[in-house]
């Protein structure tokens, strides 16, 4: 291995490395160039790029399903449902659903790392009866990493793989997971009858993220949606374009806008703005301004003008009129 810059940070490293290629007589070119780069969007520090071993559900072998199935289901607005959704799914890729960190729900695959042999535990109950653990309460990974289960077939000891699942399988799971599927179900009658979802409602970037899990899974699993009815809204943006971010603070204080314009003006100004045709609003404080200018205020008047008016009426005539 190569230990000559041993302890510093990549980004760091590179001088140095450019120097010592030099040296050597190695260095063909030097140069800078100006390009796109992912960076911690916490720290604003440049990431790493880095391949690691994952683990992969084959959502292609199931990708016209999934075609299909979002036939089955009602969108609003249609056009991402057969558009942006639906290229989604005819482009769908194999899903990456490891990921290489602590904290998370364990992937209950044990193995054998020398012969590759593996067991996909399916409940806490097969865990403890394969390990001759009991009371089993808490499956994180400082509590079952150490479990080691026996193999049915070989007699091997297995050990649990160390990687976690992506977070956007379980948000795919909701629909079974919140209500502990099919673990607590005398009748499995009874979950039918709420599953697929009447409804959900998110915003446009779901697409890819859990509208596209809640299809896989469900289409894995019933080979059915998830849900009946899908209403998509667009995204909020800060006034530059960019996304609201509360480490930038580039974007109103919602509560000073409700106290400055009152709830109502919010309403409209939002139910009456491009988010509700699942596209972007650039967030601009007038705007809200501008439905108390061009609304609230003319048809408050509107109002006091008319109240006015029935009011003398009613005591000029002396008959009392009821708005």
């Amino acid at each position: 291995p190569v230990d000559d810059f041993a302890g510093l940070n990549v980004k760091e490293a590179d001088k140095q490395i450019i120097a010592k290629m030099k040296e050597r007589g190695r260095l063909v070119r030097n140069d800078n160039i100006v390009h796109s780069y992912p960076f911690c969007w916490r720290s604003d520090t440049p990431l790493i790029y880095k391949a690691v071993p994952s683990w992969f559900v084959k959502v292609e072998s199931i990708k016209d399903r999934l075609v299909a199935n979002n036939k089955e289901s009602r969108w609003v607005p249609e056009e991402v449902q057969y558009k942006r959704f639906g290229n989604w799914l005819e482009n769908a890729r194999d899903w990456n659903v490891s990921r290489n960190r602590y904290w998370g729900t364990p992937i209950p695959i044990w193995m054998d790392k020398t012969t590759g042999e593996m067991l996909v535990i399916g409940s806490v109950a097969e865990l403890e009866q394969l390990s001759g653990v009991s009371g089993i309460t808490d499956i994180h990974r400082d509590k079952v990493d150490g479990i080691t289960v026996k193999s049915p077939k070989t007699g091997a000891t297995l050990h649990r793989i160390e990687e976690v699942f992506d977070c956007w399988f379980e948000s795919g799971s909701m629909p079974y997971a919140q209500v502990h599927y099919p673990f607590d179900f005398d009748d499995k009658e009874v979950f039918k009858e709420s599953f697929p979802a009447d409804f959900i409602a998110e915003g446009l970037d779901q697409t890819r993220g859990w509208f596209y899990t809640l299809m896989v899974l469900s289409t894995a699993l019933f080979d059915k949606p998830a849900f009946k009815n899908c209403v998509v809204n667009g995204l909020v943006l800060a006034s530059d374009g960019k996304k609201m971010s509360k480490r930038l603070q580039n974007y109103p204080d919602p509560m000073k806008v409700v106290q400055s314009h009152g709830a109502d003006a919010l309403r409209l100004y939002l139910i009456n703005s491009p988010v509700v045709r699942a596209e972007e609003l650039r967030f601009s404080e007038d705007g809200v301004r501008g439905v108390v200018r061009d609304v609230m205020l003319p048809w408050f008047n509107a109002f006091r003008f008319l109240f006015q008016n029935t009011r003398q009426l009613a005591a000029e005539t002396g008959k009392p009129i009821d708005l």
